[in-house]
Formats: C-alpha cells, structure tokens, sequence
C-alpha cells in the first residue's frame, strides 16, 4: 500500500470534528484509550459491563497509556487483519487529549478542548478543526467527553466474549461514521473496542500500560505548529 493513499476520508471529516475525522482511509475507524480503575473495593470481572464503565467514567478525570489499533474484515468467512498500528495516548476530561500515532507512520491528533489538530509528519501538514457538539455523538465522547454518556449513545450489555464483559454503545445522532461501539471490560477498566463503521469495516483496540488520573501540566494539551508545517483550517 502507497503510504499516502492512507489519507482523511471526506465522511469522517464531515463528522465535524470527531476524533475519527483525523484518521487515515485504510483505518477510518478509531478508538480511544481507557485506564485502570483505583477502586476501594475492586469490581469483579463478571460484574455487569454498563455497571463497570460507569463506575469507570465517573471515577477517571484523566489517563495515560498504550495501544494497539487493528483494521479488519471479513473475506469469506476468515476474519483477516489488513492493517496494524500502534502509538500512545493521553486525555484529561472533557474533550482534552493526544493520540499519537507512531508506526507504522507518525501521526498525532490533539484536542486542547476547544479545537482539534491532526498532524502528520511525513506531509508536514496540520489540519484543525472546531470540535463542536459532534464530540458528544462520537466515540471520543466516551473518554475525552463529559460523563453523561446515555445523552448520545444507547448502552446495553453485550454479554461475555474473550474473558470480558462486553457493552455496546450505539449513537443517538445519524451524524456519525459509527454504526456501533463495542467495549470489553475486566475488573472495572475498558481494555478493548470494536469499532463497527458506517463503510462495513472494524477496528479492534487493545490498550495497555493504563495510569489513571496521572499528574498533568496545565498545558500538556497546548498544540504548538511544527517549524514550517502547513496549516489548514476546517
């Protein structure tokens, strides 16, 4: 695959400024990252998904962490991983967060909560966005947004797959590039997503290395432009 025929597709970009909206076309579903629960009393495995995440929500203002992203589909009958990729995250709540992509190719989406900046190394290019009400339909509103999740998606459990307690999340509002949301959870943390996109594909994330609540600088979501990087404003 030409390394650049990964560029922003124009249904995610019409998503006013979701975090999705700065992916690349081969991996146009997008996940966000969770950290671990510091529960007095730990929550069990097998408690009920929607329990855990909202105990999760409520309990985690900000996190840091790893993960790892995963595009696939189905070709007759065989489920087949067609792109990989990996990088870090960190968030503070509502709408603060980094998402750096670094393999295969660097690439960082920052929200400072006001305004989103997709930058991509290679192109030299930053791309900013208003975020808007189209946060709050988005899968970032899970993590980045406010707490009141049942305002934009409708939450149901999803049963046991894989060890974990799954939940399925679907937004309220037609303006998104999500069909569906799934999160599987274990003793209270989100430690996988199923992305079901509105183009048939899925994005599976497993995040790693999770630290809740971690000390942040007050301007840790502060973009600065690269040194001669091109700017374009959505």
């Amino acid at each position: 695959m030409h390394k650049h025929s990964m560029q922003f597709s124009a249904p995610a970009a019409a998503a006013a400024s979701s975090f999705c909206a700065g992916l690349r076309k081969s991996v146009s579903t997008a996940a966000f990252a969770c950290a671990t629960l510091a529960l007095a009393v730990p929550l069990s495995a097998s408690a009920a998904a929607l329990d855990q995440f909202k105990q999760f929500v409520a309990s985690t203002q900000s996190a840091k962490g790893d993960f790892v992203q995963r595009l696939v589909k189905n070709d007759n009958g065989t489920t087949k991983v067609i792109n990989t990729s990996s990088g870090t995250f960190t968030f503070s709540r509502p709408g603060k967060f980094i998402w750096t992509y670094l393999k295969p190719y660097e690439q960082v989406l920052q929200a400072d909560g006001d305004k989103l900046f997709i930058y991509d190394k290679d192109l030299n290019q930053v791309t900013t966005k208003k975020l808007g009400n189209a946060l709050g339909s988005s899968p970032a509103a899970i993590l980045f947004g406010s707490n009141d999740l049942e305002k934009n998606f409708t939450l149901k459990e999803g049963g046991t797959k894989d060890g974990l307690e799954w939940l399925e999340a679907t937004p309220k509002s037609k303006d998104t590039t999500f069909d569906s949301i799934g999160i599987g959870l274990k003793n209270g943390t989100p430690v996988a997503m199923e992305l079901h996109d509105s183009f048939g594909q899925v994005s599976l994330l497993t995040f790693n290395s999770f630290e809740k609540n971690p000390p942040l600088k007050p301007n840790s979501f502060v973009f600065t432009v690269p040194k001669g990087a091109d700017v374009f404003n959505n």
